[in-house]
């Protein structure tokens, strides 16, 4: 694609994940109505999450049909990322005292920013390697993995910090 041909794209794709960030805050409310807690119909409304990024391991293979295939599954995996977005924000101010949700919050937008600048050298890094390699293609797989498994790992850690529900009050 070049010049303007990717609005359309972006477009669409950028749309999709406006439907994740709307559809993610609602999502527990669901479970929630079905009786579970909020704590538990987050997390099972998160693990569901978690699992709609693996179909962006399938954009690449599929890619070669047609362009709008790996758009819309990436679209998917976005809109995944802001459904997940929107509740992991939620599980701080459900956790942790007012008074301190503005700090855990910004505490893990750091971290989200550390990690988002050692994914991007770790990308570089990959995408160099492999291109000299000339399999280019490789990098581009390798990240797709990455990214499509991310949610269920930290879906896994947050079970493993906070396997049942316990407001933190001593702060």
């Amino acid at each position: 694609m070049t010049g303007t041909s990717i609005t359309l794209p972006l477009t669409i794709l950028y749309s999709m994940t406006m439907i994740g960030s709307i559809g993610g805050g609602l999502f527990p409310v669901y479970f929630i109505n079905k009786g579970y807690t909020p704590y538990d119909g987050r997390m099972k409304a998160m693990f569901i999450i978690a699992l709609f990024p693996l179909v962006v391991l399938a954009a690449q293979p599929l890619g070669h049909i047609s362009f709008w295939i790996p758009v819309v599954l990436i679209g998917i995996g976005a809109s995944a990322h802001q459904a997940w977005s929107a509740n992991i924000f939620t599980t701080v101010s459900d956790m942790f005292p007012k008074k301190s949700i503005g700090s855990v919050i910004g505490i893990g937008g750091m971290a989200g920013g550390l990690g988002g600048v050692v994914v991007s050298k770790l990308g570089g890094a990959l995408f160099d390697h492999f291109k000299m390699l000339g399999h280019t293609e490789t990098g581009y797989t390798i990240m797709f993995s990455i990214c499509a498994v991310a949610y269920l790992i930290a879906w896994c850690i947050m079970k493993v910090l906070v396997p049942k529900y316990r407001p933190i009050t001593n702060i």
